[in-house]
Order: C-alpha cells, then sequence, then structure tokens
C-alpha cells in the first residue's frame, strides 16, 4: 500500500436501509415541492429537513434553519425572508395536502410556525 493508500479502502456498510413508513414518505414527497426561494432546491434535497413526525392527519416537521453572518445586517434580512418564505410554503404545501394541524420546529425544537 502506497502512502496515500488509505483513501481508496472503501467505507463499512452500515447495514441495510431501513424503508420509511409509507405516511413518512408521503410527506417527505410533498415536502420535495417547496423550494428554497435562494437556491432553487428542494428543502428535502438541501438538507434542511431533519426530523418529521406524522400522527394521522398532524405532522410536526422539523427543520434546520441556518443564521447568516452577524456582521452583515443585509445578510441577516435576506435570511429571515428566506425562512419566512420557506415556513409558510411548508405549512400552505402541507395543508394542500390533507393535513389538518401542521407544526414546524427548529433545530433546538422552537416553535417556528404552526397552520
Amino acid at each position: 500500500m502506497g502512502l496515500f493508500g488509505f483513501l481508496k479502502k472503501k467505507a463499512p456498510e452500515r447495514g441495510p436501509k431501513k424503508e420509511l413508513p409509507p405516511e413518512v414518505s408521503r410527506v417527505v414527497e410533498t415536502l420535495r415541492n417547496v423550494k428554497d426561494p435562494e437556491t432553487g432546491l428542494d428543502i428535502v434535497d438541501e438538507g434542511l429537513v431533519y426530523g418529521l413526525t406524522v400522527n394521522g392527519d398532524e405532522v410536526d416537521v422539523f427543520l434546520l434553519l441556518a443564521r447568516s453572518t452577524p456582521e452583515c445586517h443585509f445578510c441577516q434580512v435576506l435570511a429571515v425572508n428566506v425562512q419566512r418564505r420557506i415556513l409558510e410554503d411548508t405549512v400552505r404545501i402541507l395543508k394542500e395536502e390533507g393535513f389538518k394541524r401542521v407544526k414546524i420546529y427548529n433545530e433546538l425544537g422552537l416553535l417556528l410556525e404552526e397552520g
């Protein structure tokens, strides 16, 4: 093995991937319709969704919403507007899908939006 041979090693398998329950898969696919207005990517592929709880027609969504640079006030305004749009679109799209109660939390578990 050469000096950089360790880079060629494959990572060990972590076991079979578990299938998501159908109701969770439905929410994940629905959330693919919520686009980040800055990047144009959906919030699932962008990695903003890190948790879901589905109970009948109620859904709790946990989003990872990063803060912008504190020194840049313009950046903060942009970030707040982008986050607001993502929250509003998430609630609207899940309500259109038939969910009666939608709650969105941030990474700290604080309620951000309810509909």
